[in-house]
Parts: structure tokens; sequence; C-alpha cells
């Protein structure tokens, strides 16, 4: 099945959605303005930081903008490079350089088309909130510390990772210059006041061409972006894309990006979502038209690009509401290059610098660092791990570590919720004698949970002694698996050894067969099954009043038997 089929199949006929664009095309052609003009300094910077030319980011901006509107699932989402992006290529390029880079975008491409035809894209719904936001913390302190070479003016080498290059930049502190720096004060004081005079216009902007003109009335020795073709970007030849030894090469840094544009263009999907009322976006197209971008941009020039959630919500609060305000950002950024590419070649990198600087302060998330610090103490520590080791390491680890620690967490947590001891009186029926009540331990399982549980009965055999028998109530326990299985199993073994007699109550269909088939049933004893807690208690003391109409009833063998 190809791709154009399966989005069809996704989202409908393009018919449909060809009407409803053209319908609203007063709001989508200001909404792409307005994201093309947001998206022009942005496109070049993070160009900038990625380690590759500008033009590189002005490439992309424009094919990717186009081909993940029209092919994409959200109907409101503007593609083109981002700040998270930057952080991966930027050591990508180092280490391989620009033309492998473009081998593994390509390679990224294909593997977000099969994550999307495998309608895989609403696992993102699942990564928890202490990951997504430590990653993104990360990625912005990155993305900060990447620019202090040009917000100083030094000229120095792109270090394949953050932390060396930081290093080089104190080293090298003496040669700062002193014109970079206050033009790159200059636009982080624009960027961040620019809002109080008008929104209208952008306030990068603003302070790019205000940069540009300064420096280049007063002739100011800083560094510049250089020139930038005054054309459209052409399609090329990829060398080495058949060399096969360098594809298993490249499969680490391709899944990274794979990796890293889906999560982004999704969570970006979902914020654009919680922005509009018009139609929802569709995560499995989503990825198949992020991957069809990315298949494409490298044979114009550019670099891997994802749902970028600033510009989409700038195109949302502009009246953008169809998939032409997409295709309108990117035609408006074609326009701008072949128009006034030659004027973009005198900006200066300590301009680009002040705007990434704004940009990457907020990024980062401080509602979400108090909410995390008010909530509990593991979800914050999950965010500063994930956090600590996107800096320190890089940003798929993070999120590897993010997630393990957050599965831990997890489980640590049903285990603790879907294991209750039930007050002694809730369980014991009137007329049963202290001395009996302090031997007996009643435990409800409530859902499928139960393999985090198996160590807890340990400590509390430790800390009560006294107690000579455990009833679990597994009423509520629809199924177990092998591990929980083999959790109960070590729960009886730790209780045989402290010669305390392990009893069960209500046991469902699936979990008796599983008992049955496992031969732990044997091991229990069918004697210690019991429809009911009441039951339980009854039979370790029959004698009581309230037991004399046979409520104490085991289960019946042929009930125990699938």
């Amino acid at each position: 099945m190809n791709p154009i089929t399966v989005i069809n199949n996704l989202n409908g006929d393009p018919r449909i959605w060809m009407g409803r664009m053209f319908a609203h095309w007063r709001g989508d052609l200001t909404g792409g303005l307005t994201a093309a003009v947001v998206a022009l300094p942005l496109a070049l910077a993070f160009a900038v930081a990625s380690g590759v030319d500008p033009k590189a980011g002005l490439y992309t901006a424009i094919v990717a903008g186009i081909i993940a509107a029209v092919f994409g699932g959200s109907p409101v989402q503007i593609t083109g490079p981002t700040g998270a992006m930057a952080v991966i290529l930027v050591g990508i390029v180092a280490k391989y350089g620009i033309e492998k880079v473009w081998i593994a975008g390509v390679m990224a491409g294909i593997i977000q088309v099969a994550l999307g035809i495998a309608k895989l894209g609403r696992l993102v719904k699942f990564i928890p909130y202490p990951v997504t936001a430590g990653f993104t913390n990360g990625i912005a302190v990155i993305i900060f510390c990447g620019q202090l070479n040009n917000f100083f003016g030094l000229q120095l080498p792109r270090s394949d990772h953050f932390l060396p290059g930081l290093g080089q930049t104190v080293i090298h502190l003496e040669e700062l210059n002193g014109a970079a720096i206050a033009l790159a004060t200059m636009v982080i004081a624009i960027k961040l006041f620019w809002a109080r005079i008008t929104t209208a216009i952008p306030g990068s902007l603003v302070g790019l061409v205000m940069a540009t003109a300064i420096a280049t009335f007063f002739h100011l020795e800083v560094p510049t972006i250089g020139s930038i073709p005054q054309s459209l970007p052409m399609p090329q030849f990829i060398p080495h894309w058949n060399d096969f030894g360098l594809i298993r090469e490249l499969m680490n840094p391709a899944l990274a990006l794979a990796a890293l544009g889906s999560i982004e263009s999704l969570l970006s999907a979902v914020v654009a979502d919680g922005m509009t009322v018009s139609e929802k976006h569709n995560s499995d197209r989503e990825l198949i038209g992020q991957g069809l971008a990315n298949i494409v941009v490298p044979f114009f020039g550019g670099i891997p690009a994802t749902g970028a959630i600033a510009r989409t919500a700038v195109n949302v609060r502009s009246g953008g509401k169809t998939r032409l305000s997409g295709v309108i950002h990117g035609v408006a950024l074609a326009v701008i290059v072949l128009t006034l590419a030659p004027l973009a070649a005198q900006v200066p990198l300590a301009a680009l610098a002040g705007i990434l600087m704004v940009t990457s302060v907020r990024m980062i998330e401080w509602e979400a660092i108090g909410l995390l610090m008010r909530a509990t103490y593991s979800d914050f520590s999950v965010m500063i791990l994930t956090w600590m080791v996107t800096i320190f390491f890089d940003l798929v680890l993070a999120v590897e570590v993010g997630l393990i620690a957050a599965g831990a967490l997890f489980i640590k947590r049903m285990s603790d919720l879907n294991l209750v001891k039930v007050p002694e009186t809730e369980v014991f029926p009137p007329g049963v004698p202290l001395e009996l009540t302090k031997q007996i331990a009643v435990y409800r399982v409530d859902g499928p949970v139960f393999f985090g549980a198996a160590e807890r009965f340990v400590t509390f055999l430790r800390d009560e002694p006294e107690v000579k028998y455990l009833i679990l109530r597994l009423r509520y326990v629809p199924n177990m698996d092998t591990t929980g299985l083999v959790a109960l199993e070590d729960i009886y073994r730790d209780l045989k050894r402290h010669n305390c007699r392990l009893l069960l109550s209500g046991l469902q269909t699936e979990v008796q067969t599983l008992l049955e088939r496992s031969g732990l049933l044997d091991k229990i004893g069918r004697e210690n099954c019991f429809e009911t807690t009441d039951a339980a208690i009854c039979a370790l003391n029959p004698d009581l009043g309230v037991c004399k109409g046979g409520v104490a009833s085991n289960l019946r063998a042929e009930e125990l038997v699938a």
C-alpha cells in the first residue's frame, strides 16, 4: 500500500479537506504570512545552531513546511527547523558532515513513515509529563549555552557536544567582541519588550532588522551569516546513499532524529488541538507527513525538521484554520528568499544568538517545575534526571532513562495502590475472639497489577510476627500474568518459612485457571481457597456462631478446573 493510499484512508477524501481549505482562505492567508515572518529569523538561527549554512534552514522551512502541511495529520501545524533538532544535529554534523546528515535525514523520514503506517502515532500520549518537561528543559539549556560563542563574537570551531564547546568559550573569553555583545543585548531587549509596543510585528524580526542595519551602517566588525543564494532550492544528488556500510553507521543517528522528530511533532500537534476548535490532528497521518518531509528535504539541501510549537501557535492565533496556512507559510518564505536574500547575508550572528537565547529561556517550563515540586518529589526527580541526562549525555538517552525511571515509579505506585490492608472492623464478623483477629491479616488486591507486591509481605511479616494467617482477597483481580504468578509463589514461600498460612478468596476464572495449570494451586492447597473472606475466616474457627450456617465453604474442585 503506498503512502498516498494510507493517507486517504487515515483522514478521508482529499476533496473534502481541499474544500475546507479554501472556505477559510482569509484566516489561512493571515496565519501563514504571520508564521512566515516569525519563521524567517528562527529558520536562520536554528540552522546556525545546527552547524550548517543558514540557507539550509530556509530551504528546510520552505520544502518541509509545504510537504508536511499537505500530507500531515494536523490542519494547522507549521513545520521547520527547531531547537530540539538543532541539539542533535550539531553533534551529527560535527562528527559526520552535512552530506551524511542528509542520508541520516532520509533514513529518519523512512522510519517515521513506517511508524505512521504501523499506526504507532498514539504512543506519544504515553510519554509521562515529567519526561517531556525534563528533555524540553534540557534542550533549552543546551541551546542557550550553544549560542554563547555568537553572543560574545567568538569564532571558534564547533564541538560535537556543548560541554567541551562551553569550556572553549570560557577559555577564550578574553577575545570577546564588544560590538557583538552590544548587538545581541539589543536584540534580547527588543524581543523581551517589543510586545508592549505592538504584537503585529514579531520582536525577533524587528531586532534582526535593527541589528543588521546598525552593523551595516557603522561597519561593525562582527561575524555575519554570509551569502545566501537568491534562488529557490533545486533537487540535488546525495552521494554515498548506496553505501550500506555507511547506512549501518548512520542507523543510530537516524533513529535519534526519527524519535525526536516524531515526539516533538506530535506534542506540537496536541498543543495545536488545545488552541483550536477545528479538526483535531491524526497522529498516524502526522508521522507520515513529517516522514515524507524529511525524506524530500535532504534532496534540496535542507536538514531534518519537526512540527514547531511556537510557529504553530502563531499560525492559530493569527487565524490559520486549515493546511492551506502551512502551504502559504512555505510559499511566503520562498518569496522572501527570492527578494531579500542579499540583505540576509549581512545579518550578524550575534543577533541570531540573542533571538535563540530568549527563545531557549522561554522554552524552560517554569510552571511545570513548580507544579512537579509541589506535587510529588518522585515526579520531580524523574524530571531532574531526564534534564541532567539531556545536558550531560544526549537527548535520546535522556528519553530512554526518563521512561525507565517513570515506568519503575509507575510500577511502585500501582503496587501501593492495588494492595490495601483491610481494616479489622470491615473484615471480622461479630463474635470473633480478639486473639484470632490479631493472628489474621486481610489484604485486598484491586486490579491486575500485582507483581510489585511480593516484597511488601516480607517486610510485613518481619514487623508483625504475631500474624499466622494471611488472606488475599482477589475478587477484583480479573487476570494475572506470569510475573504476578511468580510473585504470588514468592509470597507463599515466604509465608511458609515464617509459619504463616496463606488463604485466597474470590478467585476469578482466569486466575483460577492459571493457578491450576502452573501447579501453584496444589502447593497452596485447594482447602485454602474460598468463595468469600467470611468463609476463609470461619474455616479457621468453625465453632464461631456466625459460621454455624455453613458459611465456611471451600471452592469446589470442579470450579477450579478450566
